[in-house]
């Protein structure tokens, strides 16, 4: 299974059969070296409502006909726009023909429209089992000790953590994460788009590597890593 950074926080995930696409935001994206018109997906995974992680869901799923999971509110809003969709709650996992996915916890906010003001539940993360390997995307968080329960019940495979501080974790914080969840390979995301969200991803792995067991992963868009 490969997955792709596709830059600022979504990823593309594919074994050659099956694409999914986590928090596909591409049109506006200063990272994007891909078009929304150019993608694939048999799936897509969103954490949450903001517009830099729904991104160019709506004209994706309609061109590709991909079947849009997300949290509840956020899934009834995608099909009010004519999305195939599967609602989920936080903790709740489901079935797939590819796998399956789980919702974990998120402390975050989430909201839809022009002004973002259109609440639309929960945020999260989420833990995808993709032909056995356990890929977790942690959406937009702060640092929480729930993080901890993950490395007791799942042996992550790969791991992507924002770090970009200002609306999500800070280098250190996720650093922590990644201490709490054990993951074997780490990636950076969500980090470097605009100037609020500056951070140096080679401290990141610096610290990573020296606090703990998981090897760091920095991917530049487009680049892949394969599980």
């Amino acid at each position: 299974m490969k997955a792709t950074f596709l830059g600022h926080a979504a990823v593309s995930l594919s074994d050659g059969e099956t694409s999914i696409l986590i928090d596909p935001f591409l049109t506006g994206n200063p990272q994007a070296k891909i078009s929304a018109d150019e993608v694939e997906a048999n799936y897509i995974v969103l954490t949450h409502g903001h517009g830099d992680h729904v991104g160019d869901t709506v004209a994706i799923a309609e061109r590709t006909g991909a079947t849009c999971i997300a949290t509840y509110e956020l899934a009834l809003w995608l099909q009010s726009k004519g999305c195939d969709v599967h609602p989920m709650g936080i903790g709740g996992a489901h079935d797939f023909p590819f796998g399956s996915v789980r919702y974990t916890v998120a402390h975050h906010s989430g909201g839809v429209g022009e002004l973002g003001d259109r609440y639309v539940g929960n945020p999260g993360g989420v833990i995808i089992d993709f032909g056995g390997k356990l890929v977790h995307h942690a959406g937009d968080t702060a640092l929480t000790y729930d993080m901890k329960l993950i490395a007791e019940r799942f042996a992550i495979d790969l791991a992507f953590l924002p770090i970009g501080s200002n609306f999500t974790m800070d280098i250190d914080d996720a650093v922590k994460a990644t201490g709490f969840i054990r993951p074997r390979k780490v990636v950076p995301v969500h980090y470097n788009t605009w100037p609020p969200i500056e951070a140096d991803p080679q401290d990141f792995a610096a610290k990573v590597s020296e606090r703990t067991a998981t090897e760091p992963v920095i991917l530049a868009p487009m680049e892949s890593v394969e599980i």
